[in-house]
């Protein structure tokens, strides 16, 4: 039985990638609901399921942080994981998407929860604004700001996974792309530009089809505008996504048990335990091996490109190098 992705707006829900997709379940949002009635839905997921993550977004207003905090209290129930994500609306619909198509794999809830943080990193989630003004979220530069009130002037923005705002014009600097095949998905607002198909997908040599969906509500508030383009390339198939995951070394967690990848549980969010020293932990190995050599395992596995991996450094010093399992 595939553990239950759940999300705190329909925004989040895409169209399923393949009929092998699990559906997310959408959470209702607190106002006007009763405490019951959230509890209700969400020991209906877990009796259906046995474990539950719920995906949302840190932009969420405050009180759907709330409400899942006291839904996971007053339940008592350790199966239940919270995952924020940064990521701007578009790009977040992308990652639950993923995760739902992970959830129909063989991964634990563990792992599957926080394979989420790892996934991120591989998803360049940007937009193309009309203006930069209001935008609070990506910093923007005073010059940036001074070029907004510029009649006509337009704005590439990366959100993720590194932050980036350039001027579209004759000599605009490119946007940072991904150095693995990916697709693209657009969302029309209401500027009208056809950069992101003319413009990024031959400089980020995105092949195929361009695929488009609806904007989702909650994106005009986070680029604090509704003049835009929002757009999020990322890893399509299936097998690209368990062979990424599937790279990084799992540990459990060493307060719930349950598994994980990365430097914290996703369940009940407590720390990775620090490795024991060289001597506890292999008997004096370490020092039989001579000066000069890390005997840690974890160490071993990062590998020598392990440094320039971002999405590696950011899984904690537990993790494989992820990235060499692109293909």
């Amino acid at each position: 039985m595939p553990t239950a992705i759940a999300v705190t707006g329909a925004d989040l829900v895409l169209p399923a990638a393949d009929p092998g997709t699990p559906h997310a379940a959408v959470l209702p949002p607190p106002e006007g609901r009763p405490l019951d009635a959230s509890l209700a839905d969400m020991q209906q997921l877990l009796a259906r399921y046995g474990h539950v993550v719920v995906v949302c977004p840190t932009s969420a207003p405050t009180a759907v942080e709330h409400r899942l905090h006291a839904v996971r209290a007053l339940l008592e129930s350790d199966r239940i994981a919270l995952v924020r994500t940064d990521l701007p609306p578009l790009g977040a619909a992308v990652l639950v998407r993923q995760l739902r198509q992970l959830a129909a794999c063989d991964f634990s809830p563990g792992v599957l929860a926080t394979a989420a943080r790892l996934l991120a990193h591989y998803i360049y989630a940007g937009a193309v604004l009309g203006s930069v003004s209001r935008l609070d979220r990506v910093p923007v530069s005073l010059g940036s700001h001074l070029k907004s009130w510029l009649p006509g002037a337009h704005f590439a923005v990366l959100a993720g996974p590194t932050p980036q705002i350039v001027r579209i014009g004759a000599s605009e600097e490119p946007l940072a792309g991904p150095e693995f095949a990916t697709e693209l998905l657009l969302a029309r607002g209401q500027l009208q530009t056809d950069w992101p198909t003319t413009t990024l997908v031959p400089r980020w040599r995105i092949p195929g089809p361009v695929h488009e969906a609806a904007l989702p509500a909650s994106s005009p508030g986070w680029w604090g505008t509704g003049k835009l383009v929002e757009f999020a390339a990322y890893l399509p198939d299936l097998p690209v996504l368990h062979q990424l995951v599937s790279s990084v070394r799992r540990e459990t967690c060493h307060w719930c048990g349950m598994d994980l990848i990365g430097d914290r549980c996703g369940f009940c969010a407590a720390p990775l335990a620090p490795p024991a020293p060289p001597d506890t932990q292999y008997g004096g190995q370490a020092r039989a091996l001579g000066p000069g050599v890390r005997a840690e395992p974890a160490t071993r596995a990062l590998g020598p490109g392990a440094q320039a991996d971002p999405a590696t450094r950011a899984l904690g010093p537990g993790a494989r190098s992820a990235r060499a399992a692109l293909p």
